[in-house]
């Protein structure tokens, strides 16, 4: 027996399984005796590389994983309080366990079979629920690839649906989130539209040029405004009206169905799915009645087999980058079926309650440090909030923030010396007062903390408030213990058609098969508890990630430059 002792298992073979034997086999069927010789009679030698390619050398998967783990400790995991749409949340371990790390889930084909996915479109079907009762709207679909994409299918639907077919303006609020902006101005230049960008409070509704408007719900410096009195007078010049909403304020909030909004959108990705440097994290949109058929995506109905069972199925399905060709600005098929599934998962565990009594920790919390900085002196911006701050610190911003990073804690700094603070689920009153503390710091005073925690109500005017109920439907009132969640969760699973059953015929743009030993490290602190506008001082890991991976895939492809987004 030779012994090797340089002897490892390789990457490649675990995961393609692609044995001498077989390879053998397939060879002899093809008539080739190797696949030198198949290569050489099928690729033209004037396009073939004259050399190997300058790669490192491939490793095992143990191997991989060390060196992995060493790449990710170079990021340094701060509490964010940055907010602009991404908030670090509490992913249930059961769906943590059981879909996010189960490739029963994360293997699963793309639902367009109905046949062989019962289980994901009943959890999108409660995802769209969901998501049709916290906005108030009418109808919503089963996701799409990030907000910045719904808020430009929005602005992209509106358009068609203008009634002077010579306007091509569409008004954003400078209080929508910066990258929500810049995605919309990509979008919007190759369509003829104009963006005007400017303050909400002071547009000009008469202009003649103008077809709609992009709303922020809180905004993204924390005001919460009532839109309602402004989606009105848009709608009697016959403008259309979008909304971006964060959806854990709506349990709390006035729903934007409510002021009359003909669109809602924003991202699920508080609703238990890790921040991840900024994604992917699955976003929502939501219409009128009126304009289903002209809605993104995919939307999922109820119906009947020819048994007469309740049958779930793809009822709507639009717009594929396949068909639009060169026509087409955006992939709609590019859902976001694995995180709205955990998103629509988190809500059945949560419930209706639970979720509302989360946003009214968050609230509360956010309200405590707005007293205990008011209490020390600063100039709180925010007139009404939920769970962000604007704070003027004057010109002590840099003094502030070396605070904050010395205690390993993130603010938004503002230009108008100004810092941003956002509150998120697992914030607790020790996380508030550290917040707190730096600003005591800075100005060298004290205050009772207690006294201060012990006068927190609800204060937002009674025109804000949500008065009407939502997720009433029984699967959001009936899981609420871990086993029973489990059950649930494994019943749906049993539904499905994935990789832990056989392989899957038909080829997709969204079957992205990941090794186990791939998937891992989605769900170490050190990557998946990134915020994306982290300073990159501390993402050293992810900075060396993103520029091996591109230098890579240069090397393969032959480009000079290689475009990594959507992150994924």
């Amino acid at each position: 027996m030779n012994i090797n002792i340089y002897y490892q298992e390789k990457f490649e073979n675990r995961h393609s399984n692609s044995n001498i034997s077989d390879r053998a086999k397939m060879m002899e069927v093809i008539g080739v005796p190797t696949i030198d010789a198949l290569i050489n009679q099928t690729v033209p030698s004037n396009i073939r590389l004259k050399e190997g390619l300058k790669l490192p050398k491939a490793v095992s998967e143990s191997q991989f994983l060390k060196d992995f783990k060493a790449i990710a400790n170079k990021n340094e995991v701060f509490k964010s309080y940055i907010g602009m749409g991404y908030h670090d949340t509490i992913v249930p371990n059961v769906i943590l366990r059981n879909i996010f790390e189960n490739p029963a889930w994360y293997t699963a084909y793309t639902p367009y079979q109905a046949e062989i996915a019962q289980g994901r479109l009943e959890m999108l079907l409660n995802y769209q629920t969901m998501i049709v009762d916290l906005t108030g709207m009418e109808i919503a679909n089963a996701s799409l690839l990030d907000e910045g994409t719904a808020a430009a299918e929005a602005m992209t639907m509106l358009y068609s649906q203008r009634k002077n077919k010579d306007a091509n303006t569409y008004f954003v609020s400078a209080h929508c989130h910066p990258q929500t902006i810049d995605l919309l101005t990509t979008r919007a230049t190759p369509l003829g539209i104009k963006l005007l960008i400017g303050d909400h409070q002071k547009v000009d509704l008469t202009a003649q040029n103008l077809f709609g408007l992009m709303l922020q719900y809180p905004a993204s410096n924390g005001e919460v405004y009532d839109y309602t009195a402004l989606i009105s007078s848009a709608h009697e010049l016959g403008h259309l009206v979008c909304i971006a909403a964060d959806l854990m304020s709506l349990t709390l909030l006035k729903a934007p169905g409510e002021m009359d909004a003909d669109v809602v959108v924003g991202s699920s990705q508080r609703f238990g799915v890790p921040l991840g440097y900024g994604g992917p994290h699955a976003a929502f949109f939501a219409t009128k009645e009126i304009y289903k058929r002209h809605i993104p995506g995919r939307i999922i109905g109820v119906s009947v087999d020819e048994q007469g069972n309740r049958a779930l199925r793809m009822a709507l399905q639009t717009r594929e980058q396949h068909i639009r060709r060169e026509k087409a600005t955006s992939n709609i098929c590019t859902a976001q079926v694995l995180l709205s599934v955990m998103a629509a998962a988190y809500g059945v565990y949560h419930g209706p309650k639970g979720i509302q009594n989360i946003a009214g920790k968050i609230y509360g919390l956010t309200q405590f440090v707005n007293k205990s900085l008011q209490a020390l002196g600063f100039q709180i911006m925010n007139k009404n909030y939920f769970d962000t701050l604007t704070i003027n610190v004057g010109e002590r911003q840099n003094e502030v923030k070396l605070i904050a990073e010395k205690s390993k804690i993130n603010f938004r700094y503002f230009e108008e010396n100004q810092v941003g603070i956002s509150i998120n689920q697992t914030s607790d009153f020790e996380d508030a007062v550290s917040i707190i503390n730096i600003f005591s710091e800075l100005i060298g005073k004290q205050i009772d903390h207690t006294a201060i925690a012990n006068n927190i109500s609800w204060e937002l005017p009674i025109d804000l408030s949500r008065k009407s109920g939502y997720m009433q439907q029984e699967v959001f009132n009936k899981y609420h213990s871990e086993h029973e969640m489990l059950r649930y969760l494994k019943q749906l699973e049993s539904k499905d058609l994935s990789l832990v059953h056989s392989m899957i015929s038909l080829g997709s743009c969204t079957m992205k098969l990941n090794a186990t030993t791939e998937m891992i490290p989605v769900t170490w602190a050190e990557i998946g508890g990134i915020h994306p506008f982290a300073p990159n001082t501390q993402t050293a890991g992810y900075q060396e990630i993103i520029s091996k991976l591109s230098e890579w895939l240069c090397e393969i492809t032959g480009f000079d430059a290689i475009s990594l987004q959507p992150n994924s």
